[in-house]
């Protein structure tokens, strides 16, 4: 599917990544709705990209309504929105784990289900999950924000499933770790020698990328982060074992730091 002249919803549009994300799409001639929850950060990028701009908290259902009454048929759906939702699973609320569940899982598979069926009827309209290597396997201090990651990755699976028919293409984005903007780069944590990261205009291009080659999966990480993933899907217990020997912990541990606030 090509991106000129369509119209382009994005949540999580405040943070670098979405920023990142709204710039790529709006090089290739889309129109951009953005989403986040602060104005502040939405009203300046929607001037820079010649978009619309709505604060939207996608924590709170009738506000997730609201959105999709004002999305309208849209032909490109891109659910970047998250919160980290980093730290020991019995060190969350209760109510945090709600919002988390909701902002990351629940948000993106309603606005996917009302507006998917609004591309089916046309004939026409990608859906672009962003989900995580956290996605594919999951660490200590990950619990939470692993479930969501790999609930999009198994609804992002199904629904392409469902889809397909219908002339609407799905897809799932797999970044690692994230310099210069996003949840890793702002927790401040450090990462052990030799583990690489990429950039949010990498993340960008592998949007554009599901989009016009309506791909299924597309991991956003250097060789070896990639390896290692596909290394802990085979064999999560020794996995485990080595990302602590390496340093895991550490790493996880400023993000908990870095991100409690954000729950």
């Amino acid at each position: 599917m090509e991106l000129n002249g369509t119209s382009v919803l994005l949540t999580g549009a405040t943070g670098g990544i979405g920023h990142a994300i709204a710039r790529a799409v709006r090089a290739e001639g889309a129109s951009l709705l953005l989403t986040g929850r602060r104005t502040d950060v939405l009203e300046p990028l929607a001037a820079e990209v010649g978009g619309r701009a709505t604060a939207v908290d996608l924590s709170d259902r009738a506000a997730v309504d609201r959105l999709l009454d004002e999305a309208g048929d849209v032909d490109v759906l891109i659910a970047n929105a998250a919160l980290p939702a980093s730290g020991d699973a019995l060190d969350f609320r209760v109510d945090q784990i709600d919002r988390a569940l909701e902002v990351n899982l629940r948000a993106p598979i309603v606005l996917s289900r009302v507006l998917g069926e609004r591309m089916a009827a046309r004939g026409r309209g990608h859906i672009v999950l962003i989900s995580s290597l956290s996605g594919k396997s999951g660490q200590a201090a990950s619990s939470i924000y692993s479930a969501t990651k790999f609930g999009l990755r198994g609804f992002g699976q199904g629904l392409r499933g469902d889809l397909a028919p219908r002339g609407v293409g799905v897809s799932v984005v797999f970044p690692g770790f994230i310099r210069d903007a996003g949840m890793f780069h702002e927790s401040g944590a450090k990462l052990p020698k030799g583990v690489g990261t990429s950039t949010p205009e990498q993340v960008a291009a592998a949007v554009l990328k599901a989009i016009k080659n309506d791909r299924g999966e597309i991991d956003v990480a250097p060789v070896g982060m990639r390896a290692g993933t596909a290394f802990a899907q085979l064999a999560p217990e020794l996995s485990a074992k080595v990302a602590k020997r390496l340093g895991g912990d550490k790493v996880a541990e400023q993000l908990v730091n870095g991100q409690a606030s954000k729950r």
